[in-house]
């Protein structure tokens, strides 16, 4: 990839940056239950009802989600190629979590995310997109 990345793939550093940050606060919030993060869970309060039916574990994920989202941020920013396809694995595995979530009517709102992870796939597939990583 050369020195200037795609404006897309600028984009894709930036959510995964995002969802880095997200997943971090979402841990500590879920580490320290009632602290001044609390009120951040009315965004989504049935994510912190789930969260909960987990236990412990749901620490974890969010840690893992959160070490997934910084590397594939750094490896897209580097051009690097395992970062493309842990981008599409991401993005694949988001979008089944959208599909289930809507069929199972568990979060119908997960319904918005399904064109936008299909259009950002759509992105990537491209050959252009592609051929940037090295």
């Amino acid at each position: 990839m050369s020195n200037k990345r795609p404006v897309g793939v600028i984009a894709l550093v930036a959510l995964f940056l995002v969802g880095s940050c997200a997943s971090f606060i979402s841990a500590v919030s879920l580490l320290f239950p009632g602290s001044f993060l609390e009120p951040l869970w009315q965004l989504n309060p049935r994510a912190r009802e789930g969260f909960n039916h987990i236990g412990g574990w749901a620490i974890v994920l969010m840690l893992v989600v959160c070490v997934a989202c910084s590397f594939t941020a750094a490896s897209l920013w580097r051009g690097r190629r395992l970062g493309y396809w842990l981008a599409i694995l991401m993005l694949v595995i988001n979008l089944i979590g959208n599909v289930i979530n809507v069929t199972t009517g568990t979060e119908p709102r997960a319904i918005i995310g399904i064109p936008v992870v299909l259009l950002i796939l759509a992105y990537l597939l491209r050959e252009k997109t592609r051929n940037s990583f090295h």
